[in-house]
């Protein structure tokens, strides 16, 4: 089958402005249960688009670690090519699918560091092996063989055993939205798109063509 041919029509549910939360956090919310009560795989998972300064942008998979009225968060590595990116335009982009849900959200917005505390907080609670990680890998750099991984966290077990305190180069970056879009599959293409945009104070709440 060419790639082409490949097709789907979408027709499991409908979003309109009356059933929608005035508040998008709440509405990403109720989503996201749906996906959790759905038992999809990863329903944290989102796709993270980020750019140099120049405009020049890439985008790779990260988890959701949280999320309130303030932004979303994920954990990451400050060297690393997203971080560099992070810090040259602080601007990103998030995309939730939940294909079998027949729902995406799309978030954009500007980005900032969390607390150390809460980078402090958030270490502490990951496995043994991902705290080790964070300190051996020298994440997006060119490494000349997976034995040179495995010899510097062999290494960084020597020196700090169980307990490794959390990395100088390694915290969070909290997602602060400026705009989020929640789409809903509809029959014949004609998908339900629901903007919600930041002001001063409030949001509003416009609907896109599909």
């Amino acid at each position: 089958m060419r790639i082409a041919d490949i097709r789907q029509e979408y027709m499991r549910a409908g979003l309109v402005e009356k059933d929608a939360a005035a508040d998008p956090f709440k509405q990403f919310d109720r989503w996201f249960q749906d996906a959790v009560q759905a038992e999809l795989p990863l329903p944290e998972a989102m796709t993270l688009a980020t750019a140099t300064d120049t405009g020049r942008p890439s985008a790779r998979v990260v988890l959701l670690k949280g999320v309130d009225a303030r932004g979303f968060v994920f954990y990451t590595n400050y060297a690393s090519r997203k971080g560099r990116e992070l810090a040259a335009n602080p601007h990103a982009a998030l995309v939730f699918a939940w294909t079998e849900l027949e729902r995406q959200v799309r978030i954009e917005g500007t980005i900032k560091k969390v607390s150390a505390e809460e980078s402090d907080l958030y270490f502490a609670s990951r496995p043994l092996g991902s705290r080790l990680g964070a300190w051996a890998s020298p994440q997006s750099m060119v490494l000349p063989d997976r034995l040179t991984l495995a010899k510097t966290v062999a290494a960084i077990v020597l020196r700090y055993g169980k307990h490794p305190p959390r990395p100088p180069h390694w915290g969070g970056y909290r997602v602060l939205p400026e705009a989020i879009e929640f789409w809903q599959g509809r029959k014949n293409r004609l998908h339900d798109r629901l903007l919600y945009t930041k002001q001063t104070r409030d949001w509003t709440i416009e609907r896109l063509a599909p």
